[in-house]
C-alpha cells in the first residue's frame, strides 16, 4: 500500500484548483435550485399572514437590501442615464413587480406545486414570442415539436380530459400569466438593456430597487396593515426576498460566469421538482398522478425548445427575474 501510494502521480495544482472549482459551482448550483424551488412554498406561507401585494413588496424590499449591500461591498455603482432607468422601470414591472404579484395572488387559491409547474412554462411562452420579436430565432422542427409537447404537458397537469374539474381557473391563469410576463420581460431586456456598460449587479440592483418603489406606490391603495404579524409568514417573506430575490441572483451570476449560461440554465429544470416536493412534504398538498407526469412532459418540451439549428446562433434565454446578460441563456425563477 505504501509503495502504491508513493508511486502514484501527484495531481498538479492546476488540476486540484479545477476540481475544487468544479465541486464549488455544483454546490452553489444545488443551493440555487433549492432556493428557487422553495420560493413557491415561501409565497404560500407568506400569504397566510399578509396580502399578496404585501408579500411582493416585502420580497422586493429584502431582495434590494441584499443586492445593495453586495453593490457596496464590490464598490460598484448604479447605472446612469435617464434612458437606462426608463428601460429598467419597464423591466422591473415585467420581470419583478407584475409576475411576483401574480404568483402571490395565484397561490391564494392554487397549490404551490401547481404554481411551480406553471413557472416552468416560461420557455414555451418565450419561444412563441421570440419567433415574432427576435429575428435571429428561427423555428426548427425540433423546437416546434418541443412547443407542442410542452403545451400537451400543461394540459396534462391541468387535467384537461376531466374538464379542468376541481381546478381553480383564475389562480392557474394568474400563474400562467406570470410566466408569460417573464417571457415578455426577457425579450424587452434583450432589446433595450444590452450594451449599457453597466455590470449585471448594477442593473439587477437598479431593477429590483425600482420594482420595490412600484410596489410601495401600489400596495397602500389595495391593502391595509395586518392587525397582527405572525412570525412564520414574516420569516417566509424575509427568506423569499433575502434568499430568493437577492442572494439567488448573486449565486446565479457566479455560476453563469464560472461554467457558462447553458450549464447554469439547467437549474430551471430542477425548480418545479423541488417546488413539488416541498409543497407535498411541508404543506401537505395533494399530488395527483397527472401533476408529476405533466410536469415531466412540460420540462421535456421546454428542453427541446432550447435546441439550436446552428451553434453560431445565440441561445434564447428563459425569462429571468434579474437582468442577466440579454444575449445569454439564463434560468427562470419564481
Amino acid at each position: 500500500m505504501s509503495h502504491a501510494t508513493a508511486s502514484a502521480p501527484t495531481p498538479s495544482p492546476l488540476f486540484l484548483s479545477f476540481r475544487a472549482r468544479l465541486l464549488d459551482w455544483r454546490v452553489r448550483f444545488g443551493v440555487l435550485a433549492l432556493i428557487w424551488g422553495f420560493s413557491f412554498l415561501f409565497i404560500k406561507v407568506g400569504t397566510d399572514g399578509f396580502a399578496p401585494f404585501q408579500v411582493t413588496f416585502g420580497r422586493l424590499l429584502f431582495g434590494t437590501a441584499v443586492l445593495a449591500a453586495a453593490l457596496l461591498v464590490k464598490r460598484d455603482r448604479l447605472p446612469r442615464g435617464a434612458r437606462t432607468w426608463g428601460h429598467l422601470a419597464v423591466a422591473a414591472f415585467l420581470l419583478n413587480a407584475l409576475p411576483f404579484s401574480l404568483f402571490a395572488y395565484a397561490e391564494l387559491t392554487i397549490p404551490s406545486t401547481l404554481a411551480g409547474i406553471c413557472n416552468a412554462t416560461t420557455p414555451l411562452w418565450g419561444m412563441v414570442l421570440s419567433l415574432v420579436a427576435l429575428s435571429e430565432d428561427r423555428p426548427t422542427r425540433v423546437r416546434a415539436a418541443g412547443l407542442g409537447i410542452g403545451f400537451i404537458g400543461v394540459l396534462t397537469v391541468l387535467g384537461a380530459w376531466q374538464g379542468f374539474s376541481g381546478l381553480d381557473v383564475t389562480g392557474t391563469a394568474l400563474a400562467l400569466l406570470a410566466s408569460f410576463s417573464y417571457a415578455v420581460g426577457w425579450i424587452y431586456v434583450r432589446r433595450t438593456l444590452s450594451g449599457t456598460g453597466a455590470s449585471h449587479l448594477s442593473l439587477a440592483t437598479g431593477q429590483v430597487g425600482v420594482a420595490t418603489l412600484q410596489l410601495a406606490l401600489v400596495t397602500p391603495f389595495f391593502t391595509t396593515l395586518p392587525e397582527s404579524v405572525e412570525v412564520l409568514p414574516l420569516l417566509a417573506v424575509i427568506a423569499l426576498g433575502a434568499l430568493g430575490t437577492g442572494y439567488a441572483m448573486l449565486l446565479q451570476y457566479g455560476v453563469v460566469a464560472e461554467v457558462g449560461p447553458t450549464t447554469a440554465s439547467m437549474v430551471t429544470y430542477f425548480i418545479p421538482v423541488i417546488a413539488t416536493a416541498a409543497g407535498v412534504a411541508f404543506l401537505g398538498e395533494h399530488l395527483a398522478w397527472n401533476t408529476p407526469v405533466g410536469a415531466a412532459i412540460v420540462l421535456l418540451g421546454a428542453a427541446l425548445t432550447q435546441t439550436r439549428a446552428s451553434s453560431r446562433t445565440p441561445a434564447p434565454s428563459r425569462a429571468t427575474a434579474s437582468v442577466a446578460d440579454p444575449s445569454r441563456k439564463t434560468p427562470t425563477r419564481a
